[in-house]
């Protein structure tokens, strides 16, 4: 099916070179990664194993949630969306493999199945102020709010947060096809990039092999964002979460900035601050994509004292970076 896709997305785009400019972007997302839980007691597992009340997901809801090690650690963050079949589990590509393998680990006798599903269940997006309107105008139910979630006909509908209306839209390859081709006439095809960068600038952290194990949740706003329920009982790496928000002091969060660059900061990348009380560092880069030829859009942990302080660089040698609340603010 991904090959059908793929195929089919590369004559698309050369004949959308061909058309006029369009009010919208649409996005191929096959480079994320999708994991499926799938069995009786999938709901049930999954509850024991992440940071959000997998409770209240629902058909008309998804949800964003992480998975931890016993130190508290985030492993991955996912958005978690619900099909007829099972929970489907959105995360960075190269999360997949480790996350497949760590979560068997506490399958045991429960009645889960987790597969990759990233070719099997494909998904596409669209962004932009008439988005709404376009896909209404193809006969879809569009969801109101963030986070909420329409399906119809084997197509689910995910409406994201961000700066501009924004939708995934998920199915198989004969139901997606279709809805392409219309789609073109009124939008055109963007990349990853600008895709990653609307995530960016909506405040939505992602986790890749070189951050995991970096941030507790709260460091990157999970608890902000509806990613962290902290009434829902236990699950892997609890404790050190339920302490950082009952009984200890938050010392890092999550903000955005732009910077004048030549190369593209990558996750994991150490901040620096001649201020910092730190042992450890001053903070980390979340994830960066390009906002022009030379300048990037990041979101950054840091400590915060250093931010309120204007005082963090991008290494000890890079510029200082203008870090600014994301579009939901600090809860204080």
């Amino acid at each position: 099916m991904m090959n059908q896709w793929q195929a089919f997305l590369a004559e698309q785009t050369r004949e959308a070179e061909q058309r006029p400019a369009s009010d919208c972007q649409l996005f191929d997302l096959s480079h994320l990664g999708l994991i499926s839980a799938r069995g009786a007691d999938a709901d049930t597992f999954l509850q024991g194993q992440l940071t959000n009340d997998v409770r209240e997901l629902s058909p008309t809801r998804s949800q964003l949630s992480a998975h931890c090690s016993h130190k508290g650690r985030v492993m991955a963050v996912f958005r978690l969306i619900r099909r007829e079949d099972g929970i489907y589990l959105q995360t960075a590509a190269d999360r997949v493999a480790e996350i497949l393998k760590r979560l068997g680990m506490y399958v045991l006798r429960s009645k889960v199945t987790l597969a990759d599903v990233g070719d099997e269940c494909l998904r596409m997006g669209l962004a932009g102020e008439e988005a709404p309107r376009r896909l209404s105008d193809l006969g879809m139910t569009v969801p109101e709010r963030n986070d909420e979630v329409a399906s119809a006909d084997g197509l689910t509908l995910i409406r994201l947060p961000g700066p501009i209306p924004r939708f995934e839209i998920l199915g198989a390859f004969d139901r997606l096809r279709p809805l392409w081709e219309r789609l073109t006439a009124h939008a055109g095809v963007a990349d990853a990039d600008r895709w990653r960068l609307l995530d960016i600038q909506a405040g939505l952290p992602s986790v890749y092999a070189q951050s995991t194990e970096t941030f507790v949740p709260q460091m990157l706003n999970l608890h902000l964002i509806d990613g962290v329920s902290f009434n829902k009982g236990c699950y892997t790496g609890q404790e050190v979460v339920a302490r950082m928000q009952f009984l200890g002091k938050l010392k890092r969060r999550m903000y955005l900035a732009e910077a004048d660059l030549e190369t593209r900061p990558a996750p994991g990348e150490h901040l620096f601050s001649s201020d910092s009380t730190s042992q450890q560092s001053s903070g980390w880069i979340v994830d960066a994509a390009p906002l022009s030829e030379g300048r990037f859009a990041i979101l950054a942990v840091a400590e915060i004292a250093a931010a309120e302080g204007g005082a963090v660089r991008l290494g000890e040698e890079g510029p200082t970076l203008d870090l600014q609340p994301p579009p939901y603010g600090f809860a204080d």
